[in-house]
């Protein structure tokens, strides 16, 4: 009994952090990214002028890990409503040129707050800009890139010996948004829609259990705060943030955003409810860190590629009749569609990131890009379910569009419909969305040994 009782104590220690060899080095960087003047803020069109004021400072947070063969991967995160390609792209190439990391082993996320700045080539055909908001929305593109780059250098520069674990709790505030009505689909509450509660944690301390970083997610739209919020925040993965590195002094959290593409804050509407949000979530990734959880192994075996998503057909006549429509989004959406027809480049495919990230045989990161619904974070989990655990993000290395899956597509709505007027796309995208984003998810599986 008593051998026994030593034999737990040791498990117990080693899920903690405590005792033993580490198996990993971590780097932690952060660069604060809040803008130093009032400016527009995205992901809402209601929005009728720049920002007034801070609630808290937004971060670019980047985490590096080693494993024992010295592979490496960097994953960046950043308190905006997402980070384009345009963004994104160029980043990977500085550190594949500055560091020798290839593509596949920078991994760059959003929270999706709606109460940051607008992101350059992200949700920019949402508003009619004058030429001031313009040009900071530009320079604020310029000192974002070079701040996506400072915090991974900074993560780079700083590897010390870690251990890192896994594990899971649940939250509840997140709902489904997608209420049917007789008049089709709407954005509302609908409790029995689709949801998945899950919390994943991933914990990175030091040798001496010393906490260095947590990074945590959740399936749920950073939009407790409304269109008639005109303060700068990080929105409630903010609150959870600041309220985890207040718990420990000297440690990072880091919080990306899984498939909630038509999840929403439940209830939502007021500053106070984004910090009960974020506080609740918090104090859910505090219990999993203090309970046993699962150590993690290496080596990394990462996967990257780009697969085409295709757009349902469309005409040139189609957006001329929209030109007499009484919203001046549909008008400003139809001449930009026109003008791609005037140039000969009407748009009939986009491009979309899938990329994968395993840790030895103990988890597999999956990562989406754009607004992704929750089907596809049900559909894969389900896919690929066996003892390995598995994570599902979205808003991942491109935020160009919703990615609806064949349910939410025939029952139209926001997501698969209108949304595409704020995106700067020509419509819905055509009925093989779903299969082409799972068959891309299966190619990247298989590179990192998951069938």
């Amino acid at each position: 009994m008593k051998s026994a009782h030593v034999i737990g104590l040791l498990v117990l220690a080693s899920t903690l952090g405590l005792g033993g060899p580490a198996d990993f080095k971590a780097g932690i960087g952060r660069v604060r990214i809040t803008p130093r003047e009032p400016i527009w803020l995205s992901g809402y069109a209601a929005r009728k002028q720049p920002s007034q004021g801070v609630v808290h400072d937004l971060w670019v947070k980047a985490l590096a890990l080693e494993d024992s063969r010295r592979g490496r991967v960097v994953l960046i995160g950043a308190d905006l409503i997402g980070l384009p390609r345009a963004i994104t792209d160029p980043v990977a190439a500085r550190l594949q040129k500055d560091y020798g990391l290839e593509r596949s082993r920078v991994l760059f996320f959003a929270t999706h707050t709606h109460s940051g700045p607008v992101v350059r080539a992200n949700l920019t055909a949402m508003y009619e800009l004058d030429a001031e908001n313009a040009r900071r929305i530009q320079q604020y593109g310029d000192v974002l890139t070079q701040a996506l780059f400072d915090a991974a250098a900074a993560a780079l520069g700083d590897l010390k010996p870690a251990r890192l674990y896994y594990g899971t709790g649940r939250a509840g505030f997140a709902i489904n948004r997608r209420e049917p009505t007789p008049k089709g689909i709407r954005l509302g509450v609908n409790p029995s829609g689709p949801a998945d509660h899950t919390v994943p944690v991933i914990k990175v301390a030091a040798p001496d259990g010393v906490l260095r970083a947590v990074l945590f997610a959740y399936a749920c739209h950073n939009t407790t705060l409304g269109p008639d919020f005109y303060q700068i925040s990080g929105d409630y993965s903010g609150f959870a943030q600041l309220a985890l590195e207040e718990k420990h002094p000297g440690a990072t959290a880091i919080f990306f955003t899984l498939c909630a593409g038509d999840q929403n804050p439940h209830p939502r509407g007021t500053l106070d409810l984004a910090r009960r949000h974020g506080e609740a979530l918090a104090a859910e990734v505090e219990r999993v860190l203090t309970s046993a959880m699962r150590p993690l192994s290496g080596p990394f075996r990462t996967a990257f590629l780009t697969t085409e998503l295709r757009f349902a057909h469309h005409t040139r006549e189609m957006f001329e009749q929209r030109l007499g429509d009484p919203n001046p989004h549909r008008v400003r959406h139809a001449r930009l569609m026109l003008k791609a027809y005037d140039e000969r480049q009407p748009i009939r495919s986009a491009p979309y990131p899938v990329q994968a990230v395993r840790f030895g045989r103990d988890l597999t990161l999956v990562a989406l890009g754009g607004e992704v619904v929750i089907d596809y974070q049900i559909r894969v989990g389900k896919e690929y379910a066996g003892r390995e655990p598995l994570i599902v993000a979205a808003y991942a290395n491109d935020v160009a569009f919703y990615v609806p899956s064949l349910r939410v597509l025939r029952e139209g709505g926001y997501e698969p419909v209108d949304s595409m007027i704020y995106y700067g796309m020509p419509g819905p995208f055509d009925e093989d969305v779903e299969e082409r984003v799972m068959a891309a998810v299966r190619q990247v599986m298989k590179r990192v040994g998951r069938r």
